[in-house]
């Protein structure tokens, strides 16, 4: 990069204001999903399995997205990967049957597996290295405030014209989210760039051999705390039920879980700059395994809060640890191939998590897969502590 002193401001919309925009998008479509799906005549479990299509598509989506995004490079990536998903909801809008509902759905998946990934390079350029995890904390941060607004959003235009009130909300933020990422302002080359630019492109393949040893550890690790993430916003309105909560309590609870959530991810970050990786991966894996532990023994409102709350808290500091040990990880060649890969590991962890909760439930019990589920974290802990240096010595 230049030799021009890094200053916040110069990219602090365009690189971040989209993130907030596509969780705004996010947040107003997936609670609706499986509405709109039932209103077009689909079963209860048809209706499901058309709103996982966002995960699965996003989790198909990783190999493509490196591609696409070394080839085509962030910004272009990023813009196309907006109007790909205006396409996919305009779709699921004007949709008269399921199959085109689920077509929209699974383009929308794709294309936010293209959005993430090639604003997570975007950045790893555009911010100096020794900021890295504040950047990309704030990122995840962002993504979490958008998903907030989303279905507040969404649930005031519904009130208004109804059900597809919620897509043309989503559609807004995305317009307004390709806007923001042309705005992105052109990134100076950096002294090795030609170089690395000049060199043949590794295969796949060679990625994932080459750093197989990362992938087999730490990428490990961050598929555990994903897998736990996501099981958590199933164990929550499960054992919510369980004790005898009310609907309306249980998204109080969640309510406030957000909000820890949201605050707390700067100052992971910075912590992160300052001290070290180790510092907030080690106890954002403990914490979340201590509160999915605690959460069976909870059968009041005021313990299963005050857990939850903690869930949230351990959560929100692990905001960007993924995106920020990727970085850390990452060759110069074939950068946003090995990201990729990464990304696929923990769709991975996203995806399987609430599957391995939900089969244990059916076999065991819930107290059992939430049990199980928190062991993750224990494990996910014991790979930080041992991978990872345990004073700060991330790139500057």
């Amino acid at each position: 990069m230049s030799d021009t002193p890094f200053r916040w401001n110069k990219i602090i919309i365009p690189a971040f204001g989209p993130s907030m925009l596509f969780g705004i998008a996010n947040g107003a479509i997936l609670p609706v999903i499986a509405l709109s799906a039932i209103d077009l005549g689909a079963s209860h479990s048809m209706s499901g399995f058309i709103a996982a299509l966002v995960g699965l598509g996003s989790l198909a989506g990783n190999i493509p997205a490196a591609m696409i995004t070394s080839k085509h490079g962030e910004r272009r990536s990023l813009i196309g990967a907006a109007i790909l998903s205006v396409l996919a909801l305009a779709l699921c809008v004007a949709a008269l049957h399921p199959a085109l509902l689920a077509l929209g759905v699974l383009l929308m998946g794709l294309a936010t597996s293209v959005f993430y990934l090639a604003r997570q390079t975007y950045l790893m350029d555009a911010v100096p290295v020794h900021m890295r995890a504040r950047a990309f904390s704030t990122l995840g941060g962002t993504q979490r405030i958008g998903m907030f607004i989303g279905p507040f959003a969404a649930a005031a235009m519904m009130h208004a014209i109804g059900l597809a009130g919620a897509y043309y909300v989503a559609i807004t933020a995305l317009i307004a989210a390709g806007v923001l990422s042309f705005a992105l302002p052109e990134l100076q080359p950096r002294d090795d760039a030609a170089a690395v630019s000049a060199a043949p492109k590794p295969r796949m393949t060679s990625i994932a051999s080459t750093h197989r040893n990362v992938f087999l550890t730490l990428g490990v690790g961050i598929l555990l705390i994903s897998a736990m993430r996501a099981s958590r916003q199933v164990a929550i309105p499960l054992w919510a039920d369980a004790i005898g909560m009310t609907p309306a309590m249980t998204a109080v609870v969640f309510g406030l879980v957000s909000s820890i959530d949201m605050l707390v991810f700067y100052p992971a970050g910075k912590i992160m700059d300052h001290y070290g990786r180790l510092w907030v991966a080690l106890p954002c894996a403990l914490i979340l395994a201590i509160s999915l532990f605690a959460l069976p023994f909870t059968g009041a409102l005021l313990s299963f809060s005050l857990v939850c709350m903690l869930m949230g808290l351990g959560n929100g500091i692990g905001s960007g640890i993924v995106m920020t040990l990727g970085a850390d990880a990452s060759p110069k060649a074939g950068r946003t191939q090995f990201l990729g890969l990464w990304r696929l590991i923990a769709d991975i962890g996203t995806s399987l998590g609430p599957i391995l909760l939900s089969g244990l439930t059916a076999l065991i019990s819930l107290a059992a897969g939430i049990a199980t589920t928190g062991a993750f974290g224990l494990v996910a802990a014991v790979i930080f502590w041992r991978r990872l240096p345990h004073s700060n010595s991330a790139p500057r």
